[in-house]
């Protein structure tokens, strides 16, 4: 009866729920952008690429292999739109509201769940941080879809600017990077007003809701004197060195480059700069041909989109504070310091395994998918590269080929797209949640301990 139990016990694992209420969510959604009605007259959807978009979408990635303006319907953007909100929200989250709303109890079961999806060190008050996360989402989108509305307002009728501004600010906010023009917003690459308020919105979801919570609650209290917790100095601390560094570096790699930069003048070279510099960081939007760019350039956009986001946001990657871990312990070790000190505070070895643990098997994971790419698909390894870390990273820029409207994904054959699925869906449940949720991980530690030995490192 016991092994029985333990069974069971293990059957439902934390990491089992999230990778299966993901997995039901992405199945769903695919179904309903395969039915003839998710699509525009005359068009017709394959359950593989209907699969795709929802992945994409559930992921909030942006990669697509069919044109999102074109090829759906009103009734499929909307399916479109429900099924971001749904990813970057989260399934334990939303499960959780339902809950909520139904005036029933969260159980104990189900807060372990919320703990791990949310990415917060304990149990204690979580179920008002999910109320608290709602309010935070409701407020930005808002914010940002009514000034999205106003500007759209000056090119298209009301009801038509609302809904896009209602879509562009939740696939911004959800770092999804879906868009209702074919060229994605490369026709705004000089409006001020698309460019602040997307990566605006942009980096509040990216930046975390653990963040913006500890941030609102200090505001609130008006209390200087709390601490604020290392977790939030190296998020806002590695998330703005990356957006000035990235911008920097993008403008001055590209600002001779005829195909992107180089006819704008010098306001709308930085915006097209500091715009492509925040959406690498898993938002997947564009004001510049990303194909055309030199290959310094597209290098760089590669190791934003591998870093990402913050954890406990919309975003995805390895995350802003395992990049700041790893890069702080290498630093520690090359000045021959035994402890990595971080804003007067000790980091903790576990952390320090944690983060090179994910930042290895994220690298193993970008590596293998780039190599059977390039195998099954007739593309260069530096595009498939590209399409891998952007699947993992969960953010939608492509190198895609002159006059293409999609990712080049849409290139692929049923295996590849498949391929960059199974990415995708790693990329946002992340990989090693994924490997405990397909394998015996969780399981008891053995009574025992083998001896210790020392092997010679470098």
């Amino acid at each position: 009866m016991l092994q029985a139990t333990r069974r069971i016990g293990y059957r439902f694992t934390p990491a089992r729920v999230l990778f299966m209420g993901f997995a039901s969510i992405i199945l769903t959604g695919a179904v309903l952008l395969w039915l003839p009605v998710s699509a525009a007259p005359g068009k017709t959807t394959t359950f593989v690429d209907a699969l795709f978009t929802a992945t994409s979408a559930v992921c909030v990635t942006g990669l697509i292999v069919l044109d999102t303006p074109n090829h759906f319907s009103f009734f499929g953007h909307i399916v479109i739109m429900l099924l971001i909100q749904a990813g970057g929200l989260g399934y334990m989250t939303v499960a959780s509201i339902v809950i909520i709303l139904l005036r029933r109890r969260v159980s104990l079961k189900d807060r372990l769940v919320l703990q791990g999806a949310l990415n917060v060190f304990t149990l204690e008050g979580i179920v008002r941080f999910v109320k608290r996360i709602v309010i935070i989402t409701v407020l930005v989108e808002g914010a940002a879809a009514a000034m999205l509305t106003a500007r759209w307002m000056l090119d298209f009728p009301l009801p038509r600017a609302f809904f896009l501004g209602v879509f562009h600010s939740v696939s911004s906010f959800n770092n999804a990077g879906f868009t209702l023009f074919s060229d994605s917003l490369m026709q705004y690459v000089g409006d001020p007003t698309i460019t602040l308020v997307i990566t605006s919105n942009i980096i509040i979801g990216g930046i975390g809701y653990l963040v913006i919570s500890e941030l609102c609650e200090r505001l609130r209290t008006g209390n200087r004197a709390i601490q604020v917790s290392l977790h939030t100095l190296m998020a806002l601390t590695v998330t703005a060195i990356l957006i000035i560094a990235g911008t920097t570096i993008l403008f001055l790699f590209e600002m001779e480059n005829p195909k992107t930069l180089q006819p704008m003048s010098f306001f709308t070279r930085v915006l097209a700069a500091y715009f492509q510099a925040v959406t690498p960081r898993t938002a997947g939007f564009n004001t510049i041909d990303i194909g055309g760019m030199f290959e310094e350039a597209q290098l760089i956009l590669i190791v934003l989109m591998f870093i990402g986001a913050s954890p406990g946001g919309t975003g995805g990657g390895i995350k802003t504070t395992t990049f700041g871990v790893i890069a702080a312990t290498i630093y520690s070790h090359i000045r021959g310091r035994a402890d990595v000190i971080l804003f007067k505070r000790r980091l903790s070895p576990d952390t320090i395994t944690k983060a090179f643990n994910l930042g290895a098997t994220a690298f193993l994971l970008v590596l293998t998918v780039s190599l059977f790419l390039v195998y099954l698909e007739n593309e260069p390894l530096l595009h498939v590269t590209f399409e891998a870390t952007s699947a993992f990273g969960t953010v939608g820029l492509s190198m895609s080929k002159p006059g293409m409207v999609t990712s080049i994904s849409g290139l692929f054959s049923d295996t590849g797209k498949l391929l960059i699925i199974l990415t995708m869906f790693a990329g946002r449940v992340g990989p090693i949640t994924v490997g405990a949720a397909m394998l015996a991980i969780g399981a008891a530690e053995p009574a025992f301990r083998y001896p210790e030995e020392r092997v010679l490192i470098g």
